[in-house]
């Protein structure tokens, strides 16, 4: 595997390069650069871009005197990027191995330099939210990540030509391995999950397909996204036995709450350390309008074959934030059903743009990319 090193990245490393070899199969040649995420910090993340799909590479957390075995990260994140998009681990490690060894070689082609440091801002733009979120709400958790890159591969690229040539470098890469190696992209273990949130006047339901090792943390910005919650407070999860009733908390933070010391910690829980040997859990977000989700394993398959998290179905509409819980939400949507309400013109006011039923664009089966 040939990485064009830029300048500044191969001056921090200490290593004098020879050109780059054109004959390279652009699909195994990337192009690195040691950038920053911050503005005020000091450069902090290695960025590598494909040069035949232009997917991205983000290896956060790397400091200066990191470097001695930054070709073994390299290859990890690499792996570690694109199976984080639940790729097919078969297809994954037959393209590394058919790209054998990495050697570094300078980078003299400005188009490539243009990428990378495009997909540089991009990166330290999805790695700075994801920092400033866990610092926020986890504890400053994230130190070190290589396979957030995958999110910049997701926007597009190449408008030229009115956009007529614009792709997104994720899809690009996707069909390259396919191409590459004659395997499927997807083969993983997942789950089918029923969530519910009970109402009372009504149930708001969605059915989604998850893969089986998503973690919770990852699960609480999907139930946010399908739910059209705004991530405006705390949460936590309930593991309860098939009698549905509690036998796990998982809290956000040691702090949260102070006085229940028994309890476990969200960061580093999947769903399969509880699926599918419990059938039930129980996401409960904002703690004073106390929004109880059921979520109930439906079932599981071994070998999935398509993009997941997927929305299978969603019916009824949630409530808008802050609304004073189930029983505040009977009185407002009594309000919002009756516009000749002394009330109505007034709460249709503070709610804005929430809506009595699902628009149709939320109810359409779909991958749901909530990043």
């Amino acid at each position: 595997m040939q990485i064009a090193l830029t300048k500044k990245l191969a001056q921090v490393m200490g290593v004098k390069l020879p050109l780059a070899n054109d004959n390279v199969d652009p699909l195994f040649s990337w192009t690195a650069n040691w950038t920053n995420t911050f503005s005020r910090r000091k450069e902090d993340m290695v960025v590598m871009v494909n040069n035949a799909t232009r997917f991205t590479v983000a290896i956060y957390g790397i400091k200066r005197n990191q470097f001695k075995n930054i070709a073994t990260k390299m290859a990890a994140a690499i792996r570690n990027t694109l199976l984080a998009m639940n790729l097919n681990p078969e297809m994954v490690d037959e393209y590394l191995m058919q790209s054998s060894d990495i050697f570094y070689c300078s980078n003299k082609d400005r188009k490539m330099t243009a990428w990378v440091n495009r997909s540089g801002l991009d990166a330290a733009s999805i790695i700075g939210r994801a920092v400033n979120e866990s610092e926020r709400m986890y504890e400053n958790t994230i130190q070190y990540n290589d396979s957030l890159g995958h999110k910049v591969s997701r926007l597009n690229v190449n408008y030229s030509n009115d956009g007529m040539d614009s792709y997104v470098p994720a899809e690009k890469m996707i069909k390259a391995l396919i191409d590459l190696t004659g395997k499927p992209a997807y083969k993983y273990r997942a789950f089918e999950l029923l969530v519910t949130l009970d109402l009372e006047v009504y149930k708001a339901t969605r059915r989604l397909m998850v893969p089986a090792d998503m973690e919770l943390k990852s699960l609480h910005k999907l139930l946010q996204y399908v739910f059209n919650w705004k991530n405006c407070h705390l949460h936590e999860f309930s593991i309860l036995n098939n009698n549905r009733e509690l036998d796990i908390r998982i809290v956000m933070q040691k702090a949260d709450p102070s006085y229940d010391d028994d309890v476990v910690l969200e960061e580093g829980q999947k769903l399969s350390d509880y699926f599918p040997k419990n059938k039930y859990m129980l996401y409960t977000y904002d703690m004073g309008d106390n929004w109880e989700h059921l979520i109930e394993l439906v079932k599981e398959a071994d070998e999935h074959g398509d993009e997941s998290p997927y929305l299978l179905e969603a019916i009824g509409q949630a409530p808008p934030e802050d609304v004073g819980g189930v029983g505040g939400f009977i009185e407002f949507y009594k309000i919002m059903l009756d516009p000749n309400h002394p009330e109505y013109n007034e709460t249709n006011e503070w709610v804005r743009y929430w809506s009595l039923e699902l628009r149709e664009w939320e109810t359409i089966p779909k991958v749901i990319r909530y990043y």
